[in-house]
């Protein structure tokens, strides 16, 4: 069993560049619609590990159904410890994110709580850092 995974968008990506020691399935842009069923599923990505974090919702549209697609992913997913970071846009996203994380009892990281770069996005370097030792 992998002791660290990553899934997710770009805020995954970035803590998959800090956290280098963790294998790091994760795509810039990705909607939690895509990553599910045309990503993960086609890829027959493993989706075991000791601590799995997953980042998405910030790219997801009105159209997407972001809890349902989360927890469709979450049920893929086998790990002693998952951790979510909360977008820090889309409120209504943030609220799907939370939900699926309470859900299962996971633990949650809020974006907005760290350094972000001026897009109000994505976490500055200081940011990806602090997010990362809170998965350790």
């Amino acid at each position: 069993m992998l002791e660290c995974l990553i899934l997710g968008d770009s805020l995954a990506v970035g803590v998959g560049q800090v956290r280098s020691e963790c294998v790091t399935r994760a795509k810039s842009g990705i909607n939690s619609y895509n990553y599910v069923n045309r990503h993960l599923l086609h890829t027959k990505g493993d989706t075991q590990a000791k601590n799995v974090i997953i980042s998405l919702g910030s790219n997801d549209t009105e159209k997407i159904n972001t809890f349902e697609e989360l927890d469709t992913l979450r049920q893929l997913v086998t790990a002693n410890r998952v951790y979510w970071i909360l977008p820090a846009i889309k409120e209504e996203k943030r609220k799907a994110v939370l939900a699926v994380a309470n859900k299962y009892n996971d633990h949650v990281i809020d974006a907005r709580r760290v350094d972000r770069s001026p897009d109000a996005v994505h976490p500055t370097y200081k940011g990806y850092k602090m997010i990362a030792e809170e998965t350790k």
